[in-house]
């Protein structure tokens, strides 16, 4: 059983900054692509960013220029730096993690950008 556990949500003001963490329960090689997806209010759930194990990020529109996704492997952590936030950012944040065994969602972390 994988656990992913995130954390670093709150509500932030439009322009500022949140980095998110998610701990995984096992080492983050055991996973090719580690990632975060974020659902609003009413809406389904959509990409914000992707790392694989040797790097390479790919981002959703709405986040490309603003947000970067990272690991680390001693923490077997994946993070998201978070800038400029807008309004419409706000949704519940959720680590992906992506294996030879199965695909894993964390519990999720709300983000809230409000003046």
């Amino acid at each position: 059983q994988v656990m992913l556990v995130e954390s670093g949500g709150g509500l932030v003001q439009p322009g500022g900054s949140l980095r998110l963490s998610c701990a995984a329960s096992r080492t983050i090689f055991s996973f090719h692509t580690m990632g975060w997806y974020r659902q609003a209010l009413g809406k389904e759930r959509e990409l914000v960013a992707t790392i694989t194990t040797g790097g390479s990020a790919n981002y959703g529109d709405s986040v490309k220029g603003r947000f970067t996704i990272s690991t680390d492997a001693a923490q077997n952590t994946v993070n998201l730096q978070m800038n400029s936030l807008k309004p419409d950012d706000t949704a519940v944040y959720y680590c992906r993690a992506f294996g030879a065994a199965g695909r894993y969602w964390g519990q999720g972390t709300q983000v809230t950008v409000s003046p």
